[in-house]
């Protein structure tokens, strides 16, 4: 059984790779712990100075697995440490990187929104589908798309589940790089690189100030989608989209 996910060190980078390319890279409980105890670890390694979540296959990440939800495994894969995948609200201090070569969808959007940087070549593609399988964007990504592009579009994308290029996606400003296919890694490394040069307490004292903005917020922003979540999850529809996915069928709502 291979690793779900990958952990190198290139001299002062740690990089993270979700590796279950069959699976598109969706996020089961056993990916949500690999992904958890990686992030950790980056994080208690002072000789490591910036991160890099990257992904094997043709595909970024296709969020969470609905198969993994069905069986029971959405406890864990959501709502463990770090909430979802143990990442998108995990305690960190260091800067991270999201290199994006194919699609990243639902959750896996919401992986690379969690990053400080997103660095994606012209393959890249990036929506919030969730709604379209009875469920919301419910790891961070309705409001922390709205701080990377206009909220007016970023409504959009939240409740059409349209889909959007790489060069729309940079044209929105969502991208820090946008590369050839197969360059975003390379893209990214540079980027790394050149924060690594730099003093590292400085480093982190920027970031911790340009989160800190953000993080009153969120604790309220948290909790709202916490409280809706449960409503949305217990509902009729909510089990019938995954089903419905499952069984490659259109969904039958009920709005209850």
């Amino acid at each position: 059984m291979t690793d779900p996910v990958i952990y190198e060190r290139r001299a002062a980078i740690a990089i993270m790779t979700l590796n279950r390319p069959e699976a598109h890279n969706s996020i089961d409980s056993r990916m949500a712990e690999a992904l958890r105890d990686a992030l950790k670890r980056f994080e208690a390694d002072d000789t490591v100075r910036v991160g890099i979540l990257a992904a094997t296959g043709r595909s970024f990440c296709a969020g969470m697995d609905l198969k993994a939800f069905l069986a029971g495994e959405g406890e864990n894969i959501l709502n463990g440490e770090g909430r979802f995948a143990g990442f998108v609200d995990a305690k960190r201090t260091k800067p991270l990187i999201a290199v994006i070569e194919g699609p990243a969808l639902a959750g896996g959007f919401e992986l690379a929104l969690a990053c400080d940087f997103i660095i994606a070549s012209e393959t890249a593609s990036f929506g919030l589908p969730e709604v379209g399988v009875g469920i919301f964007a419910c790891a961070g990504g309705t409001f922390r798309l709205a701080r990377r592009i206009p909220p007016a579009k970023a409504l959009e994308l939240c409740l059409t589940a349209a889909r959007i290029s790489a060069s729309d996606a940079d044209g929105l400003g969502l991208l820090n790089r946008l590369t050839a296919p197969g360059e975003a890694l390379v893209a990214a490394e540079k980027l790394a690189g050149q924060i690594s040069a730099n003093a590292p307490l400085a480093v982190a004292a920027s970031l911790e100030i340009g989160r800190t903005a953000q993080a009153v917020a969120d604790i309220e922003l948290w909790a709202l989608t916490d409280r809706l979540w449960r409503d949305v999850a217990a509902s009729q529809d909510a089990a019938e989209g995954p089903r419905a996915f499952a069984e490659k069928r259109k969904p039958i709502w009920q709005g209850a």
